[in-house]
């Protein structure tokens, strides 16, 4: 397994997440075990091999983090998407923007560049064009105006 399929299982966790009133430890309790992954395996590859220590830590990182901070990755979201209510914002959407989000507020060995580009891979799997897009401008727009002295 490699980081990005790392953050590709931490944007699937974000967004169960958004339909669940566990905390983003019980998800993990119950879904980043070698038993949960072999059940997944059979529908997606992604989970065909079971994460090594420094992988799990960075699901684990992602996860908590997106699940500690979800109201105010919330608000970055709605503050950059101009012209669009939150609660219209794709779900799958708002994971991957989230996940993205808090790399990039908390976790400085990420470049932004990287973050921004491995969530528009990611989305290009889950959502339609204009979503990708979508995705990709309230990312840029977040990092210009809340980092500038990243860009």
């Amino acid at each position: 397994m490699n980081r990005s399929t790392a953050r590709e299982i931490a944007v699937h966790f974000a967004f169960e997440l958004l339909f669940s009133d566990e905390t983003a430890q019980e998800l993990l309790d119950r879904e980043l075990t070698p038993e949960a992954f072999a059940g997944r395996s059979q529908d997606e590859r992604m989970y065909a091999q079971f994460p090594d220590e420094g992988e799990r830590s960075y699901i684990e990182t992602l996860v908590k983090g997106v699940g500690s901070c979800g109201a105010e990755l919330d608000g970055y979201i709605d503050k950059y998407a101009k012209g669009w209510k939150f609660s219209r914002i794709d779900r799958v959407a708002s994971a991957i923007m989230r996940v993205t989000m808090y790399e990039i507020l908390y976790m400085p060995d990420i470049p932004n560049k990287v973050a921004i580009n491995e969530a528009v891979e990611i989305s290009k799997k889950y959502v339609d064009e204009d979503i990708v897009k979508f995705i990709n401008g309230i990312l840029g727009s977040f990092v210009r105006a809340e980092l500038p002295e990243q860009e």
